[in-house]
């Protein structure tokens, strides 16, 4: 059907009407009874997201729906205060507004937002969860850089601990050579698929710009026999990350600095960066490129392991807000103004979009399960804005919004190459 001709079944109506489109005027208290102007701003946010099978649920019960019979779910607006605040700017209270209770869904909340998205996506149209509001945006100077990644990833050990993998706590994409793989085993195929991208082998010095807890970077000493120094701006990952190295054999292999990727100095046969760059700001880019530039040897290589999307946009306002301030997923056309303008050679980018929204399905499970510690950790809000950041971040994967990025590279002049990616897969257990 044209979505000039589409039409709006309403609870109670007897039969499918198109609501008026000349009912402006607010006349009405806040919370008061359901009429006609709400229901035609249900009308306008339907269209504007392009009519997903979903319903609203107002806060007399009533709904409104394209079609009652394949609704996927139902979104609930609990007052007219947060009807209002989503006509004006959806993209950013959506979150908000489930994060408090003011907004909830009955039903899946990934099928929900996995609908919204693929609407989205198709109708060009804005989302929910989608990229928007340049005015929000945190600079990642070498101040701000601090107090972003403070924001997100010195929330406290404790936290993360309750449903990342308990190896080596990894928070980024996990790599799933079976999918009944555990979040285990998953993470560890991770980390030797990047190894054996890189070709690391004994002796060789490698940098790594973001290291999180430390799990990759101990992982490449063991397995590897490499050296490596890992930099990261997070005080809490980087103390956790040094006081696992204490109580290692690898403390003469594997050293933590707490510093910013910018201050990376020295010369490395191998640079690594796994989920960082989605948080350095897409201006800062030629920084990073010059890092690498000033760092890699002659035949070295190097690999970015982000969250990317297919064309440039911002990430949406509210996780942007309040989860994760300062980042902003880049395509792999801005992804180029890291090697571009130093002559580095890409050798290979594999997507895995599907793998992270696996991952996610784990963290996902394991939140679950500790939800009701968590939420005796911090409290309700919190415990509701994290679950719709995970259960939004799946929907991302799972409709194609955003892709997972491995992207290898090396000096233009190296010829020291293999001819084929045959020993990315001849072993997978190393």
């Amino acid at each position: 059907m044209e979505k000039s001709q589409r039409h709006v079944m309403c609870s109670g109506d007897s039969l499918s009407r198109q609501l008026p489109e000349n009912e402006t005027k607010i006349n009405f208290p806040l919370n008061g009874a359901v009429n006609e102007f709400d229901r035609w701003l249900i009308r306008k946010l339907l269209a504007a997201i392009g009519y997903p099978n979903i319903a609203f649920q107002l806060w007399n019960g009533e709904k409104v729906e394209l079609d009652k019979e394949s609704s996927t779910a139902t979104i609930c607006i609990n007052n007219r205060t947060s009807l209002f605040r989503l006509i004006i700017d959806p993209r950013y209270y959506f979150g908000e507004l489930y994060s408090s209770g003011d907004v909830d869904v009955i039903g899946d909340l990934h099928t929900c937002l996995d609908t919204v998205y693929r609407s989205i996506n198709k109708s060009r149209n804005y989302s929910f969860l989608d990229v928007f509001n340049k005015y929000r945006r945190h600079a990642n100077s070498f101040i701000n850089a601090r107090q972003n990644i403070h924001h997100h990833y010195d929330i406290g050990n404790v936290f993360y601990k309750q449903w990342l993998d308990s190896a080596s706590m990894q928070y980024t994409c996990a790599y799933f050579e079976d999918p009944a793989m555990s979040l285990e085993q998953a993470q560890i195929a991770k980390m030797h698929h990047i190894c054996r991208k890189l070709e690391l082998k004994p002796g060789q010095t490698v940098v790594e710009a973001g290291c999180g807890w430390g799990g990759l970077a101990s992982f490449m000493a063991q397995e590897y026999g490499v050296k490596v120094k890992a930099y990261n701006i997070s005080h809490k990952q980087i103390c956790y990350a040094q006081e696992q190295i204490r109580h290692s054999d690898l403390s003469d292999r594997v050293e933590y600095i707490e510093d910013d990727y910018r201050n990376i100095t020295g010369n490395y046969d191998v640079f690594v960066s796994v989920g960082m760059i989605e948080h350095i700001g897409i201006e800062y880019y030629h920084c990073l490129g010059k890092v690498i530039d000033n760092c890699l040897t002659d035949k070295g290589h190097g690999l970015i392991h982000s969250i990317g999307r297919n064309k440039p946009g911002l990430l949406n306002a509210w996780i942007e807000e309040r989860i994760f301030p300062g980042a902003c997923p880049p395509s792999l056309g801005q992804m180029m103004e890291i090697f571009e303008p130093h002559s580095l050679s890409i050798l290979d980018i594999e997507n895995l979009r599907l793998h992270y929204a696996k991952t996610l399905e784990h963290w996902i499970k394991r939140f679950e399960t500790k939800r009701e510690f968590i939420q005796i950790m911090y409290d309700k809000p919190f415990v509701r804005s994290w679950y719709l950041y995970l259960m939004g971040s799946k929907a991302a994967f799972t409709s194609g919004t955003m892709q997972l990025f491995q992207v290898l590279f090396t000096r233009s002049q190296n010829n020291d190459l293999h001819w084929t990616r045959e020993h990315l897969y001849h072993s997978q257990t190393h």
